[in-house]
């Protein structure tokens, strides 16, 4: 026979790991993103543009060991922001479910599609690397980024992105599971990102940091509330076997 208060004890304790783990994402994933979009600013070439084929490549032979590090760290923030989006999905689960529930899905499909297109840059580095803007490597380039299958990818994250942050930032407003001016820093991303130029996904980036790291705040405190709520069921239940 199973002891009620050793499984409540393993519950718990799973529960905090996973509020913690979820909580340390939503601070540290904005600021993978910092550091990522801070240095696509930095390396940038002047007149060129990283989304054509030859400004690709021109870029990545200019800075390549810098391309790599850099596209690293949005990669990790791409991870951290799957456990990160779960975790605020879990704070808004009763006041705003739905809209939580479709921003997070679309947060999620958005970042992972992000994660593979930031996988094929380090074919554009070593294409780079070996034959430069050639005639030959701008064709293979222009083969891998005009695919039907990356135009949908490419696509799928921009909705994400955009649309998914922009839901599950209204989904914490709306909810008042956070203070409302961190839903507002959180709601400032999308907007920074499509008015606000390149250095404006940097500072988006960074202003959603500070919303996020509040939200992840209330998430792990969430755990301490489910904790103490947990650790009183056994004695509850101990107190009813005796009055019995």
């Amino acid at each position: 026979m199973t002891d009620p208060a050793n499984n409540s004890a393993v519950e718990a304790r799973t529960e905090r790991a996973r509020r913690i783990s979820q909580g340390l994402a939503l601070m540290l994933a904005p600021w993978a993103f910092v550091v990522a979009n801070t240095g696509d600013m930095v390396t940038a070439e002047h007149g060129l543009d990283d989304t054509t084929p030859q400004g690709a490549l021109l870029i990545a032979a200019a800075h390549p060991v810098a391309d790599k590090w850099f596209t690293l760290a949005a990669m990790i923030g791409c991870l951290l922001l799957v456990p990160a989006v779960l975790g605020a999905m879990g704070l808004v689960r009763v006041k705003a479910a739905r809209l939580g529930l479709i921003g997070g899905v679309l947060m999620i499909a958005g970042y992972i599609c992000y994660f593979a297109m930031l996988f094929q840059g380090y074919a554009t580095i070593a294409l780079a690397q070996s034959g430069g803007a050639s005639p030959e490597t701008i064709a293979v380039q222009d083969l891998m980024m005009n695919q039907g299958i990356f135009v949908v990818v490419a696509l799928t994250f921009v909705v994400g992105n955009l649309i998914g942050t922009f839901l599950l930032g209204l989904a914490l407003f709306r909810a008042r599971v956070v203070p409302r001016w961190a839903s507002v820093l959180v709601l400032v991303w999308p907007v920074a990102h499509v008015l606000g130029g390149p250095w404006g996904e940097v500072l988006g980036a960074a202003v959603e940091g500070v919303g996020l790291a509040v939200v992840g705040l209330f998430v792990m405190q969430n755990n301490a509330r489910s904790a103490t709520a947990r650790s009183q069921r056994p004695s509850t239940a101990t107190n009813n076997e005796v009055s019995r």
